[in-house]
Protein backbone atom coordinates (compact mmCIF):
# COMPACT_ATOMS: atom_id res chain seq x y z
CA UNK A 1 0.00 0.00 0.00
CA UNK A 2 1.61 3.40 -1.22
CA UNK A 3 -0.24 6.79 -0.03
CA UNK A 4 -3.71 4.91 -0.42
CA UNK A 5 -2.93 2.84 -3.22
CA UNK A 6 -3.06 -0.70 -3.54
CA UNK A 7 -1.19 -2.13 -6.32
CA UNK A 8 -2.04 -5.73 -7.67
CA UNK A 9 -0.62 -7.53 -10.47
CA UNK A 10 -3.38 -10.05 -12.68
CA UNK A 11 -1.91 -12.62 -14.19
CA UNK A 12 -3.64 -13.70 -17.24
CA UNK A 13 -3.70 -17.53 -18.39
CA UNK A 14 -4.32 -18.28 -22.24
CA UNK A 15 -5.18 -21.46 -23.06
CA UNK A 16 -3.41 -23.14 -25.98
CA UNK A 17 -3.33 -21.70 -29.33
CA UNK A 18 -5.34 -18.49 -28.78
CA UNK A 19 -4.25 -14.26 -28.46
CA UNK A 20 -5.93 -11.61 -26.54
CA UNK A 21 -6.23 -8.18 -27.31
CA UNK A 22 -7.01 -5.99 -24.11
CA UNK A 23 -8.02 -2.56 -23.72
CA UNK A 24 -9.63 0.57 -22.59
CA UNK A 25 -13.13 1.75 -23.85
CA UNK A 26 -16.53 3.13 -22.34
CA UNK A 27 -20.46 2.74 -22.94
CA UNK A 28 -21.73 -0.24 -23.05
CA UNK A 29 -22.40 -0.32 -26.70
CA UNK A 30 -18.93 -1.49 -26.61
CA UNK A 31 -19.76 -5.36 -26.63
CA UNK A 32 -21.81 -5.03 -29.32
CA UNK A 33 -20.25 -2.78 -31.55
CA UNK A 34 -16.75 -4.92 -31.09
CA UNK A 35 -18.47 -8.19 -31.60
CA UNK A 36 -19.60 -6.50 -34.71
CA UNK A 37 -16.51 -5.24 -35.83
CA UNK A 38 -14.55 -9.11 -35.16
CA UNK A 39 -17.29 -11.11 -37.32
CA UNK A 40 -17.67 -8.59 -40.23
CA UNK A 41 -13.52 -9.31 -40.19
CA UNK A 42 -13.42 -12.74 -39.96
CA UNK A 43 -16.06 -15.11 -40.90
CA UNK A 44 -16.50 -18.03 -38.53
CA UNK A 45 -14.05 -16.44 -36.05
CA UNK A 46 -14.09 -17.90 -32.20
CA UNK A 47 -13.68 -15.61 -29.55
CA UNK A 48 -15.34 -14.33 -26.03
CA UNK A 49 -15.56 -10.91 -25.94
CA UNK A 50 -16.03 -9.02 -22.30
CA UNK A 51 -16.53 -5.35 -21.06
CA UNK A 52 -16.35 -4.10 -17.43
CA UNK A 53 -18.85 -1.04 -16.61
CA UNK A 54 -17.81 1.38 -14.78
CA UNK A 55 -20.93 2.90 -13.00
CA UNK A 56 -24.42 1.87 -12.72
CA UNK A 57 -24.48 -1.60 -11.79
CA UNK A 58 -20.71 -1.97 -12.70
CA UNK A 59 -21.24 -5.42 -14.73
CA UNK A 60 -19.09 -7.38 -16.32
CA UNK A 61 -21.12 -7.70 -20.05
CA UNK A 62 -20.33 -10.15 -22.55
CA UNK A 63 -20.52 -12.07 -26.13
CA UNK A 64 -18.98 -14.39 -28.14
CA UNK A 65 -19.65 -17.16 -30.89
CA UNK A 66 -16.77 -19.89 -28.79
CA UNK A 67 -18.87 -20.17 -25.15
CA UNK A 68 -15.03 -21.27 -23.59
CA UNK A 69 -13.87 -18.18 -24.79
CA UNK A 70 -16.74 -16.33 -23.71
CA UNK A 71 -16.90 -17.17 -20.24
CA UNK A 72 -12.92 -16.98 -19.82
CA UNK A 73 -13.36 -13.39 -20.90
CA UNK A 74 -15.63 -12.30 -18.49
CA UNK A 75 -14.09 -14.12 -15.58
CA UNK A 76 -10.72 -12.78 -16.46
CA UNK A 77 -12.02 -9.24 -16.79
CA UNK A 78 -13.86 -9.66 -13.31
CA UNK A 79 -10.56 -10.74 -11.70
CA UNK A 80 -8.70 -7.41 -13.69
CA UNK A 81 -11.47 -5.59 -11.69
CA UNK A 82 -11.18 -2.20 -13.79
CA UNK A 83 -14.17 -0.16 -14.78
CA UNK A 84 -13.97 0.59 -18.70
CA UNK A 85 -11.95 -1.74 -20.01
CA UNK A 86 -12.32 -4.61 -22.66
CA UNK A 87 -10.99 -7.90 -23.45
CA UNK A 88 -10.86 -10.52 -26.51
CA UNK A 89 -9.56 -13.63 -26.41
CA UNK A 90 -9.95 -15.42 -29.37
CA UNK A 91 -8.79 -18.67 -31.34
CA UNK A 92 -7.08 -19.60 -34.53
CA UNK A 93 -6.99 -16.06 -35.65
CA UNK A 94 -4.40 -13.06 -34.46
CA UNK A 95 -5.40 -9.62 -33.22
CA UNK A 96 -3.41 -8.55 -36.82
CA UNK A 97 -6.83 -9.76 -38.40
CA UNK A 98 -9.03 -7.30 -36.58
CA UNK A 99 -7.11 -4.71 -34.67
CA UNK A 100 -8.17 -1.81 -37.80
CA UNK A 101 -11.84 -2.72 -37.39
CA UNK A 102 -11.39 -2.53 -33.50
CA UNK A 103 -9.56 1.00 -33.64
CA UNK A 104 -12.70 2.35 -35.48
CA UNK A 105 -15.22 1.02 -33.04
CA UNK A 106 -15.86 5.03 -31.76
CA UNK A 107 -16.52 3.39 -28.03
CA UNK A 108 -12.51 2.28 -27.87
CA UNK A 109 -9.97 4.42 -26.69
CA UNK A 110 -6.77 2.90 -26.72
CA UNK A 111 -5.46 -1.04 -26.98
CA UNK A 112 -3.06 -1.67 -24.24
CA UNK A 113 -2.20 -5.28 -25.53
CA UNK A 114 -2.70 -7.76 -28.58
CA UNK A 115 -0.53 -10.68 -27.41
CA UNK A 116 -0.50 -14.40 -27.53
CA UNK A 117 2.57 -14.16 -24.86
CA UNK A 118 2.09 -14.35 -21.03
CA UNK A 119 0.27 -11.28 -19.74
CA UNK A 120 0.35 -9.51 -16.59
CA UNK A 121 -2.42 -6.53 -16.05
CA UNK A 122 -0.52 -3.36 -13.09
CA UNK A 123 -3.79 -2.48 -10.95
CA UNK A 124 -4.02 0.60 -9.12
CA UNK A 125 -6.65 0.33 -6.36
CA UNK A 126 -8.06 3.15 -4.50
CA UNK A 127 -11.16 3.99 -2.35
CA UNK A 128 -12.70 4.53 -5.44
CA UNK A 129 -12.12 1.41 -7.79
CA UNK A 130 -9.47 -0.08 -9.52
CA UNK A 131 -7.49 1.33 -13.26
CA UNK A 132 -5.02 -0.27 -15.48
CA UNK A 133 -1.66 1.27 -14.45
CA UNK A 134 0.90 -1.00 -17.36
CA UNK A 135 0.77 -4.38 -19.03
CA UNK A 136 3.85 -6.49 -18.78
CA UNK A 137 3.29 -8.33 -22.13
CA UNK A 138 5.79 -11.22 -22.31
CA UNK A 139 9.38 -11.37 -21.04
CA UNK A 140 12.02 -9.19 -20.82
CA UNK A 141 14.42 -8.41 -24.22
CA UNK A 142 17.60 -10.83 -23.84
CA UNK A 143 19.62 -8.58 -27.13
CA UNK A 144 19.55 -6.89 -30.48
CA UNK A 145 18.73 -9.10 -33.66
CA UNK A 146 21.57 -10.42 -35.59
CA UNK A 147 21.82 -10.29 -39.29
CA UNK A 148 20.66 -14.03 -38.97
CA UNK A 149 18.10 -13.34 -37.05
CA UNK A 150 16.84 -10.54 -39.20
CA UNK A 151 16.93 -13.11 -42.49
CA UNK A 152 15.14 -15.81 -39.97
CA UNK A 153 12.14 -12.90 -39.04
CA UNK A 154 11.95 -12.01 -42.99
CA UNK A 155 11.65 -15.63 -43.97
CA UNK A 156 8.59 -16.29 -41.07
CA UNK A 157 7.02 -13.54 -42.50
CA UNK A 158 6.73 -15.00 -45.50
CA UNK A 159 6.15 -18.35 -44.15
CA UNK A 160 2.78 -17.42 -42.54
CA UNK A 161 1.94 -15.72 -45.60
CA UNK A 162 2.38 -12.01 -44.33
CA UNK A 163 4.64 -10.67 -46.68
CA UNK A 164 5.46 -11.92 -50.43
Amino acid sequence: MIGGLKIDIVDIKLPEGCNIIFGITHFIKTVEDVYEAIVNSVPGAKFGLAFAEASGPCLIRHEGTDEELRRLAAETLLRIGCGHTFLIIMRNMYPINVMEKIKLVPEVCTILAATANPLQVIVVETEQGRGVMAVIDGYKSKGIEDEKDIEERRKFLRRIGYKF
